[in-house]
């Protein structure tokens, strides 16, 4: 009977390794991808500015044209604060990143053309850590300050991450497409503004 409990423990710790292994590193995300295209956020139309109502008539202005509708403006275009290029870091990477302040004054980070590979506790970061090719860039990004905008939300695509009011965009230089389970970088971009 001994032999045979020493072979059944054996299994059991073995079944625990290969579900704790299967847990952490999700070898299934080899082979698995995802898109998201997402368009650039417009703010709402400014508001045409009107004349108070007063208490008598006036005639219309020689100017006015009585068939032209009066209706909101057009949106202001974003305003581009930085932007930069994804070089590789553990995975082969490409994209750009662009931060862009729109018309109400919000900001958000922007992934346009985003390529990498699937992962386990995906991030998009902004840091204050230098980017550097190669391995000796990898895992820079957790020794200084960061802000996590949040988890990647696919692995492709067009993606837009909102950046809070109260961050001050002057404290960061980078971007990093963050691995929180192994504390590497995926991908990583300077910021050039």
């Amino acid at each position: 009977m001994g032999k045979r409990a020493a072979i059944l423990a054996g299994l059991f710790v073995a079944a625990i390794a290969v579900a704790g292994g299967l847990y952490l590193f999700q070898p299934w995300r080899i082979f698995t991808s995802s898109t998201v295209t997402e368009d650039i956020p417009s703010a709402a139309p400014l508001p045409v500015s009107s004349q108070a109502p007063t208490a008598e008539p006036s005639a219309p202005a020689a100017s006015a044209t009585p068939d032209a509708p009066a209706g909101p403006a057009a949106p202001a275009a974003p305003r581009e604060l930085a932007t930069g290029q994804l070089i590789s870091h553990e995975h082969a990477s490409s994209g750009t990143v662009r931060i862009l302040e729109l018309a109400d004054g919000s900001r958000i980070l922007r992934l346009e053309g985003l390529d990498t590979s699937d992962g386990p506790d995906l991030k998009v970061w902004l840091s204050d850590a230098p980017v550097i090719e190669g391995l000796a860039g990898w895992h820079v990004f957790d020794d200084g300050a960061y802000l996590d905008l949040g988890a990647l939300k696919a692995n492709k695509g067009d993606q837009n991450y909102e950046i809070p009011a109260a961050a001050v965009l002057g404290d960061y230089t980078s971007v990093s497409i963050w691995c929180a389970r192994f504390a590497v970088s995926f991908a990583a971009a300077e910021l050039k503004t």
